[in-house]
């Protein structure tokens, strides 16, 4: 599509009153600002939405998503949105997920993009443990595939996963797959986790020291971590909880100074939201969800190819919405 001049700078305006707060130039913004044009008629022509995860780039966060937010809240909107076509920059699971709650609407991924703990652990391996553990409910973190959660009893996000732990009479719970989330779990329930190995590969790199150095440095500094870290990173924080209440906690507290110990999207989400918020210490970019790009995005309006497109069968999928269903029916 070709654009006008006047059409061009007004896009890359738009860009810009909220990229420069995450270190974008005018010029920057003029770079992709036909693309972001291009982008949001497509998805106006299609009646498609556009999911962006808080771990993207800001220029698609701000530049084409409609929402922004964690993976079970943006598939829940989708599903209650009137829009035909669900486009979710995220990594792929995610994408399954809204298909799950949307099993109707055509869902799309601009890349296959993996993550650490979706891919430590399989179907297989569930069906392994419950033959282990025979009769001990497992509860699943959302970021599995449709497969691990069609195996599973219920699904838990890291918002309501000691509610959902919480809520069975059992003593023991077998809670997959993050590791680090299940040791953190089990400081805050009586019950027995019983453990998978799997991790995530961003929040498993923070330490301990580093919290140590930045309240030396700052007086009254806020430390926000989630759930997937180390226990003696959680254990050294003001808050443990989802990215959701990561920013929550910030747009209510009057400090002035965070360290967020999470992937760098958040940061970039705080700086572009909350201006008057300085942001200290450091972060850590997660490589799959940095695969996509506005290009991606394009090409999946466009013409996706195979590879893009969510497709779950259909046994799989109703398993799999019956372990979600339980969650919403537990955390109540």
């Amino acid at each position: 599509m070709s654009y006008t001049k006047q059409q061009l700078q007004k896009e890359t305006l738009r860009l810009f009153e909220k990229l420069k707060n995450v270190n974008w130039s005018q010029e920057d913004c003029s770079l992709i600002a036909h693309m972001t044009l291009e982008i949001n008629e497509l998805k106006k022509e299609q009646n498609a939405i556009i999911l962006a995860h808080s771990y993207q780039t800001p220029d698609i966060m701000y530049g084409v998503a409609d929402f922004i937010g964690d993976s079970y809240g943006l598939s829940k909107i989708a599903a209650e949105h009137d829009a035909e076509k669900i486009v979710f920059c995220s990594v792929h699971f995610m994408g399954e997920t809204a298909k799950i709650l949307s099993p109707k609407k055509k869902v799309l991924v601009p890349d296959v993009a993996g993550c650490s703990l979706a891919e430590s652990i399989t179907a297989e391996d569930v069906r392994e443990l419950k033959r282990k553990y025979p009769n001990v409910p497992i509860v699943t973190y959302i970021n599995t595939s449709a497969e691990v959660k069609a195996e599973s009893d219920v699904c838990c996000t890291s918002s309501n996963a000691l509610k959902i732990i919480e809520s069975f009479d059992e003593d023991k719970i077998i809670f997959i797959p993050d590791r680090l989330m299940g040791e953190n779990l089990q400081k805050r329930t009586e019950k027995k986790l019983i453990f998978w190995h799997g991790t995530c590969i961003v929040h498993e790199k923070f330490d301990k020291k580093a919290i140590e150095d930045i309240r030396t440095k700052y007086v009254g500094v806020k430390i926000l971590a989630h759930y997937e870290c180390t226990s003696s990173v959680t254990d050294s924080v003001d808050l443990v909880g989802s990215t959701a209440d990561m920013l929550n906690y910030v747009k209510k507290n009057p400090a002035d100074n965070y360290m967020l110990i999470t992937e760098c999207g958040i940061t970039d989400r705080v700086k572009t939201e909350f201006p008057d918020k300085n942001i200290v210490g450091t972060c850590q970019l997660c490589p799959f969800m940095k695969q996509i790009n506005l290009g991606q995005i394009l090409m999946a309006l466009k013409n996706p190819n195979k590879k893009q497109i969510i497709n779950i069968p259909n046994d799989i999928l109703q398993r799999a919405k019956k372990s979600l269903d339980k969650m919403m029916e537990l955390s109540k």
